[in-house]
């Protein structure tokens, strides 16, 4: 399925997550939200908390803002463990 056919996606982190070789749903659910954020950190492309919340809620086909309490504590953690 294309990206921006998921929750949270729309053209520009369609745009960053192509440049990052994921370029449907599927390869983005196979990869997860933590590993899409580090290809794109890798490749110097900016990297939020929010697009990371994003990209969770595309690969749980929800809306960022309906992740578990739990799970966005997760993302925080990972989030706030990569180098700057």
């Amino acid at each position: 399925m294309e990206l921006t056919k998921l929750p949270n996606i729309g053209p520009e982190l369609a745009r960053l997550l192509d440049q990052v070789e994921i370029h449907d749903s599927e390869e983005l659910k196979e990869l997860g939200a933590e590993m899409a954020c580090l290809r794109m950190k890798a490749q110097g492309l900016d990297v939020c908390f929010h697009k990371l919340t994003a990209l969770e809620g595309a690969v749980q086909g929800v809306k960022k803002s309906q992740l578990a309490p739990e799970r966005k504590a997760e993302l925080r953690a990972f989030f706030d463990g990569l180098p700057k």
